[in-house]
């Protein structure tokens, strides 16, 4: 007994030693996990869709019809309740067809097979989500058919517009936000036109937990790289907002100042460096923010800045509109933005209505949340608990659209070929038909409005067609049977775009008979006579092919004012 009671002080001390311990575990512990319950992260997942509908529906009268100007108030749209029911609009079904691969193939879905998934897309597509669809149809796989060498939109605003399914499933996981931009953003896009997406997704993924909107975006700010302008853009805008915390307009005026009218922030825009339509990721990622920021967690003001700082003034402010509502979670929402929705409404293009929207983010975000290392947990309640750890974000390597790295050189396998059953370029099928001839059109790019023209630079009747991509040319092809016993041939009068030029590429069976650049040295006065001799081929019939090639890849198109056998 005496030992006994020499060794309590002992006990006394080893038990506090462990208390100690197991409460520096603890926090620990707390420090490396967020948590968040399911029935929390379902209802700001809610929020966050319900958040995009909202603002692309309030905003999408006034897409790009105010460019270079802030949207006077009183042409700001009123919000009516039946506006959220937003179901044929691309800034929300384009990025179900990423969640739709994502449910069919799993969470480790190669970049191939989204590629292949986004090129069978029906939808009508602009800007970057166009050309890298079409360069995908063309045989392009990606990382390449988001590449600047092949996609001259590649830093436009596309996928930053779409990324925002990629945040709402990764809740505290930004690394899985910016995984799934390697994966679906680079189908279309590179450099800022990439990490406008990742940027957008790490705010969504950061909204779960966070609701100001300061360190929202400083989180977000560290899934891309500090170097690049996109990066410098956001940084602007939160050091110009602590200045002028009370005066979005200023706010607004020097953005415009620096990335609508210096030439440096625009040295890869589609529509040139000095035009007043700006679909470049940077400036309008500086709206979303503004109205992240200037809106100080008010659905309408958050919404109504975003739409008034105008260019793409409808996804801007789904953007925004989809992180704060996000960080109130559905049912805190104003009843005005979500009293008229239609829950069997089903979003254009997709099997989804928004009961299944919600179900299948609630399967991935399952997967997305054991993927990185975090587990499901029950509560003393028997609740369901996300428990998530917290890692630093590790974005992608700098890489600039004006001056991209390599190309990767990917091409789509025969197999991969034969799972594209889309048709890949424009229908240009009216159009051949009106010029004539028994012609059949296929690869042809969009760029440049390509078509028939009743007259065209001093010529009537005029096809004008345009290469599918910078490697793929646009091709007319016929079957036609060449006379036996007399000189057969092929009469062409071709012409290009004053600025431009292309290479007109004859084949006969596959076999290259005539290839020809059609430009300012070779058809002075922008049109050219060509005939081809195609008397090797008297009394058989022969598959013409006649290719308007790209060279270098400006004012690529061709036009045709006559095509005839001549025998």
């Amino acid at each position: 007994m005496r030992v006994s009671k020499l060794n309590n002080p002992v006990r006394l001390i080893c038990l506090g030693l462990v208390i100690v311990c197991w409460f520096s575990m603890q926090t620990a512990f707390a420090a490396k996990f967020r948590r968040i319950s399911v029935e929390d992260y379902v209802d700001k997942m809610k929020g966050g869709w319900i958040g995009q509908m909202a603002g692309v529906g309030w905003g999408g009268p006034t897409e790009f019809h105010f460019k270079g100007e802030i949207i006077p108030e009183d042409k700001m749209p009123k919000w009516r309740p039946e506006l959220i029911n937003q179901f044929h609009q691309d800034d929300i079904y384009v990025e179900m067809t990423f969640l739709r691969t994502l449910e069919l193939y799993g969470m480790d879905v190669s970049i191939r097979q989204a590629g292949i998934d986004f090129a069978n897309s029906r939808y009508p597509l602009w800007h970057a989500n166009n050309a890298g669809r079409t360069l995908l149809r063309s045989g392009v796989a990606p990382p390449d058919s988001g590449h600047p060498q092949f996609n001259k939109h590649a830093d436009d605003i596309d996928y930053q517009i779409e990324a925002d399914y990629s945040g709402l499933i990764a809740p505290g996981l930004p690394n899985v936000a910016i995984e799934l931009g390697e994966k679906f953003g680079r189908l279309m896009n590179y450099g800022d036109g990439l990490y406008g997406g990742q940027f957008v997704a790490g705010m969504y993924a950061e909204a779960f937990f966070e609701d100001d909107m300061v360190k929202i975006v400083q989180a977000a700010l560290k899934c891309i790289p500090k170097p690049s302008q996109y990066y410098e853009c956001v940084a602007d805008v939160l050091k110009w907002h602590a200045a002028n915390p009370d005066d979005w307009q200023k706010t607004w005026q020097l953005i415009e100042d620096k990335y609508q009218d210096n030439v440096e922030y625009r040295r890869f825009s589609c529509g040139g460096p000095k035009s007043n339509f700006n679909i470049d990721a940077k400036i309008n990622g500086a709206y979303i923010v503004m109205g992240l920021l200037y809106g100080k967690g008010d659905p309408d003001e958050t919404i109504i800045i975003s739409t008034r700082c105008g260019q793409d003034s409808d996804c801007n402010p789904s953007n925004s509109g989809g992180v704060l509502f996000t960080t109130i979670g559905f049912d805190k929402l104003p009843d005005k933005f979500k009293s008229a929705l239609n829950p069997q409404g089903k979003f254009s293009h997709t099997p989804y209505n928004f009961p299944m929207l919600v179900e299948v983010s609630k399967k991935l975000v399952r997967q997305a949340v054991e993927r990185a290392g975090g587990r499901i947990e029950k509560n003393a309640d028997g609740a369901e608990v996300f428990v998530i750890p917290v890692a630093k974000a590790k974005p992608t390597k700098l890489e600039q659209c004006w001056e991209a790295g390599p190309v990767a050189n990917s091409r789509f396998t025969e197999k991969e070929m034969a799972q594209i059953t889309a048709t890949a370029g424009k229908d240009m099928s009216k159009a051949a038909k009106k010029f004539g001839g028994g012609w059949k059109v296929a690869k042809c790019g969009d760029d440049m409005n390509p078509g028939f023209y009743d007259e065209l630079h001093g010529k009537k009747n005029v096809l004008m067609t345009h290469p599918l991509s910078r490697t793929a040319g646009c091709v007319l092809s016929k079957e036609v049977e060449v006379p036996a016993g007399k000189k057969t041939t092929l009469a062409l009068t071709v012409g290009h775009h004053p600025e431009g030029n292309w290479i007109l590429i004859v084949n006969a069976d596959g076999k290259e008979l005539l290839s020809k650049t059609i430009g300012k040295e070779t058809a002075k006065d922008l049109w050219t006579d060509i005939e081809v001799d195609l008397s090797c081929y008297a009394g058989k019939k022969v598959k013409l092919e006649l290719i308007n090639q790209p060279s270098e890849w400006k004012f690529e198109a061709g036009y045709w004012a006559k095509i005839e056998l001549i025998g």
